[in-house]
């Protein structure tokens, strides 16, 4: 289900203009089909999976074992939730900047549109949302990442979801940790995460039944 970066950086997506000193780390397409107006229903999609209860069992105990280690090491948990009102100052800066959220690189049209979405129990801020985009951020003290989601045509109307997942290191350590980790992703978490996608998706109420794959 990993698709070539190519294939996404082709694409005039919104999110090229926000993210430009980011490393692409990968792109993966999506068990979700539709027609254009589906995109609504996709960041939802994301947001009802639980990795910390996936199917799989090694996703599960890996996924849980990272989430330890970062309340041990304070680098960061992935099954908590961003508090709000957290003190903003006490935010990591992104590397290389002195920036604390991408927020603020976004255009006047973007601001405020992902407002009402709410990531439960994963530690993602919303960052902006369109008809066929959505991307939100994370930060932690090994990367600071963002999380994109697009809408991409395939022909006759047609659309798929797409995945891609967009970093910065921070520092050697940072990088180290994003090579340790980058088998256990592709080999265990993320194909655990695309089937916990794959059954949401398919058990709503579809808004395009006929644009649905067979």
């Amino acid at each position: 289900m990993r698709i070539p970066n190519e294939a996404h950086e082709d694409r005039p997506w919104r999110i090229h203009e926000i993210v430009p000193d980011f490393t692409l780390e990968d792109v993966w397409a999506i068990p979700a089909h539709g027609g254009r107006e589906d995109f609504a229903d996709v960041p939802g999609t994301l947001r009802s999976v639980d990795p910390a209860n996936a199917d799989s069992g090694v996703a599960r105990a890996l996924w849980r074992l990272r989430d330890e280690l970062g309340r041990l090491f304070d680098l960061g948990r992935i099954s908590e939730p961003v508090d709000a009102d957290r003190n903003r100052a006490k935010r990591l800066p992104i590397p290389g900047t002195t920036e604390t959220s991408l927020a603020g690189r976004l255009p006047e049209d973007l601001r405020g549109t992902a407002d009402d979405t709410d990531f439960g129990s994963l530690p993602f801020e919303p960052l902006y949302r369109t008809d066929d985009e959505f991307a939100a951020e994370i930060s932690n003290k090994t990367v600071h990442g963002v999380l994109h989601l697009a809408w991409a045509e395939q022909g006759g109307g047609r659309y798929q979801g797409q995945m891609a997942v967009y970093v910065k290191p921070r520092g050697r350590f940072g990088e180290a940790y994003m090579l340790a980790i980058k088998p256990f992703r592709y080999l265990v978490v993320y194909p655990a995460l695309m089937r916990q996608i794959e059954r949401e998706w398919n058990s709503r109420p579809s808004r395009s039944p006929s644009l649905e794959p067979a």
